[in-house]
């Protein structure tokens, strides 16, 4: 009897079901088989339709809003923790309700933390994700946590476009650490914008830290939700003499009148990566695949290899 380890097996959720199928292909082996019965009511059962008694499973979903797209995520890992699954590993190429990572007003939840705590209970022993809201999200976890970051699908694009007189930027105070990786990659300038909120998703005020003019800007964040801040962002730019405005956001939420007001602004492009799943076209934003990260990890996790080479910030 062989006592080499099973192959890995790779299970997506309805979500994330177009980026599973992109990784699969990269990692070189077809999606496991899985059915969802829904009642009529709305409540809906995932079933593994093959054994993965004793196997490596890597289970891919986004869990952004609503709500039903985590709680697929925690019946998967549920069910394959009780099928005897040996090691699961919850991918989640977004891991969402991250923004909540801390009580800043009294009497409000820390959902990011809440999360977490979901996620092992349900039975995952190990998380891959990408550009979380805030590095230290890693922690709320008692398990691994591989935190992958999309410098690795943008900076090859950006050096393809061979911009003159290059500066990155920040949209607010929390990005300039992101925003400070990629100006060292790339050797050039930094500025920073500095907002103040009327409420979430509502900014009263915005400044500008720092000399745009003659210069081609690329604004850096990890998500973009209504797209608020970033085209008023690039219009502040654009009026302080910027020769262009281009944005790279891991995760393009774009909810709200987000596509609208991209179209109506003055960014150029809005460059991101497939971990949420398209709403609609647009001619201002360039999608950019995750899939060959995610896999070539998912390889290396299988393998018990060092993945130190995927991180370049």
């Amino acid at each position: 009897m062989s006592l080499s380890a099973p192959d890995a097996k790779i299970f997506p959720c309805t979500q994330s079901r177009d980026l599973a199928e992109k990784i699969a292909k990269a990692y070189g082996q077809p999606l496991g088989k899985i059915i969802t019965s829904t009642y009529s009511d709305g409540e809906f059962q995932p079933s593994f339709e093959e054994s993965i008694r004793g196997s490596r499973v890597f289970i891919i979903g986004s869990t952004m809003p609503s709500s039903e797209n985590l709680m697929e995520m925690l019946l998967m890992l549920d069910a394959a923790k009780r099928a005897s699954a040996r090691h699961i590993t919850a991918v989640l190429p977004y891991f969402g309700w991250a923004r909540q990572d801390r009580k800043d007003k009294p009497r409000v939840p820390i959902a990011a933390k809440l999360v977490a705590n979901l996620l092992e209970t349900a039975g995952a022993t190990r998380i891959i994700t990408m550009d979380l809201h805030a590095d230290q999200i890693q922690g709320f976890f008692e398990r691994p946590v591989d935190h992958l970051f999309a410098s690795t699908v943008f900076l090859p694009y950006l050096e393809s476009l061979n911009l003159p007189n290059l500066t990155i930027a920040s949209p607010d105070m929390g990005g300039s650490k992101r925003a400070y990786a990629y100006s060292k990659a790339l050797d050039c300038d930094v500025v920073i914008c500095y907002k103040q909120r009327e409420k979430a998703n509502v900014i009263s005020h915005m400044e500008l830290i720092g000399d745009v003019k003659g210069r081609n800007v690329i604004l850096a964040d990890d998500m973009v939700d209504t797209a608020g801040t970033l085209t008023k962002a690039a219009d502040l730019m654009m009026e302080r003499g910027a020769l262009s405005v281009r944005a790279i956001c891991t995760h393009a939420l774009l909810s709200g009148n987000a596509y609208e007001r991209l179209e109506n602004s003055k960014l150029q492009e809005l460059i991101v990566t497939d971990s949420i799943p398209p709403k609609q076209e647009s001619s201002k934003v360039r999608i950019l695949s995750c899939a060959e990260l995610f896999a070539d990890v998912m390889h290396r996790v299988h393998s018990n290899t060092s993945i130190a080479s995927k991180f370049l910030m």
